[in-house]
């Protein structure tokens, strides 16, 4: 049963697997999340898949189809998709500006800006329940490490992570064609 999901995730973490890798851990905290978010947002019929397109036409409204496939970390064709069935819902007007008739731009509609009154406190929500019972010091902590262990990777993507720091390999340098955007969207790859 679905509700049963995130339970499955914790009991797989304390009883099969307490010690795995922490790429493993992140990844489940946010299948958790994505649930959690998932089941707020479905009586609302948002999809997931359109949060965070929503999100990021909240914060900046009149952006290409392209930007906002690379703010979004998925491939164009994804956006596309969603872009189309946003249109349908009447979330956003994609078109093009008579400045710039090459780029197809993505507007919220007057119903697009109203979700974000309710959906927004959904999430926070979500945030609230997840972080429960921790401790505004261990909440801090967190926050810090993540953002350290951001900044790692980061270094290494571009290979200025200090090579004493890798156990395993050199860092290497990035690509900047579409394999690594498919790479990204894909998740942790350890």
């Amino acid at each position: 049963m679905p509700h049963h999901h995130t339970q499955d995730i914790l009991r797989h973490w304390r009883e099969a697997v307490p010690n795995d890798r922490l790429a493993h851990l992140i990844r489940d905290t946010e299948r958790a999340f994505r649930r959690a978010l998932q089941i707020r947002l479905a009586p609302h019929g948002v999809p997931f898949g359109h949060w965070a397109f929503l999100r990021i036409l909240w914060e900046t409204d009149g952006l290409t189809q392209r930007e906002l496939s690379e703010r979004a970390g998925v491939m164009e064709p994804t956006t596309f998709a969603a872009m189309k069935a946003m249109e349908i819902l009447g979330y956003v007007s994609r078109r093009q500006l008579p400045t710039n008739r090459k780029n197809v731009y993505v507007f919220l509609t007057d119903a697009g800006r109203e979700l974000k009154q309710h959906l927004v406190p959904l999430a926070e929500d979500t945030n609230l329940i997840s972080t429960a019972g921790v401790s505004p010091r261990d909440l801090a902590t967190t926050r810090k490490v993540l953002l350290a262990m951001i900044s790692n990777l980061a270094q290494d993507e571009v290979g200025q992570l200090p090579e004493q720091e890798s156990r395993t390999r050199k860092p290497r340098r990035a690509k900047t064609d579409s394999t690594t955007t498919r790479r990204r969207s894909a998740g942790p790859a350890a």
